[in-house]
């Protein structure tokens, strides 16, 4: 079969099998997939062509290819395992390790701004790439289906195709930052104009998910500007250049959420600021209620003591002349409030 023909490629295998999913393009344009374990091993130790293998690493079987197949340090196989292992660049004999980080909507929860995030290993070699993850690697999946859907996307070579899920995986940010978005385009008319107190839990929300991705996405950052910058017979130039956009991707999204920080911020104290500034309104209309009933109660307590003899007590107008008297204190009160401005 000829490059320029298109082979007919196998249905997709069921989930948990024990040989990964594997796509090689033979020196001659043919393409295969999901190849057996001993044509793997031949495939790499003979170097020809295009190899991409992609190992679930909850499965045993398949991971446990890692060693036999490959040989890959202990080490770095161990990371594979650990969910928690940090995000970072390592070169070996004959080969590079790169462990980088995808973030997604965490669904399983009522917090519509929670986030879960997932490893994705890269090992890749002068002619092969390996992939390892667990599960829910969408980035992984949407190059399988580009890389099913044209099988000459292997011709461009393994570095490409590590390049490719290493966009994947950035990309997966755009779309927490559009809900980012949407959630800070209506902030200002609930916190200005509705003064809406939810709006304080929901930015508290939206400020700790911009500091998960800053946490996240800075270490990347050093990772593609090591696979962009630094030379390496494994990687390219041409390649290099194809990295250097994703290390652009990354700038902007570090941009981006360095301004949501600030924003946030901004925000917060606004709002706080306006909760002190209602709380002050408040209590200078309580204190001016207390101040203009200060008469009443004054003269209310003195004509009410349990005395003989109290001025006007006897008198047929007392109760009319005494309350007009606490009215024109009061009023006397009112516009001394008025002309000194407090009210």
């Amino acid at each position: 079969m000829t490059a320029a023909a298109t082979p007919e490629l196998p249905a997709p295998k069921a989930a948990g099998s024990r040989v990964p999913f594997s796509m090689w393009r033979a020196p001659d344009g043919t393409v295969r997939r999901d190849l057996a374990v001993s044509e793997l091993a031949r495939v790499v130790r003979a170097g020809e062509g295009t190899l991409w293998v992609d190992v679930d690493s909850s499965q045993r079987s398949q991971h446990a290819l890692l060693e036999k197949v490959f040989g890959f340090h202990p080490l770095t196989i161990e990371d594979t395992l650990n969910p928690q292992s940090r995000v970072k660049y390592e070169e070996h004999p004959g080969y590079l390790f790169v462990v980088a980080r995808g973030v997604r909507f965490c669904e399983d929860t009522s917090d519509p701004y929670d986030i879960e995030t997932l490893n994705l290993y890269a090992y890749l070699g002068p002619c092969w790439v390996v992939t390892v993850h667990g599960e829910g690697a969408t980035a992984v999946d949407a190059v399988k289906a580009r890389a099913e859907a044209s099988p000459d996307a292997l011709a461009r070579g393994p570095a490409r195709l590590m390049h490719a899920v290493l966009d994947e995986a950035v990309d997966e940010f755009f779309p927490i930052l559009d809900r980012i978005d949407e959630f800070l385009d209506g902030l200002e008319e609930r916190v200005f104009v509705q003064f809406d107190q939810a709006a304080l839990r929901d930015i508290f929300s939206v400020k700790r998910l911009v500091l998960q991705l800053r946490r996240h996405l800075a270490p990347q950052r050093e990772v593609l500007n090591q696979l962009t910058n630094r030379p390496n017979e494994l990687l390219p130039a041409s390649a290099q250049l194809y990295f250097r956009d994703v290390y652009d991707h990354v700038l902007r999204i570090n941009d981006s959420i360095d301004a949501y920080r600030e924003l946030l911020s901004s925000t917060l104290d606004s709002y706080l600021s306006q909760v002190s500034n209602r709380l002050g309104q408040s209590s200078k209309a309580l204190a001016v209620v207390a101040t203009v009933t200060l008469p009443f109660v004054i003269v209310s307590g003195m004509w009410g003591m349990n005395f003989d003899r109290v001025p006007l007590a006897h008198h047929p107008h007392g109760f009319w002349l005494l309350l007009g008297a606490q009215l024109l204190i009061a009023a006397v009160i009112l516009a001394a409030l008025r002309w000194r401005r407090i009210i």
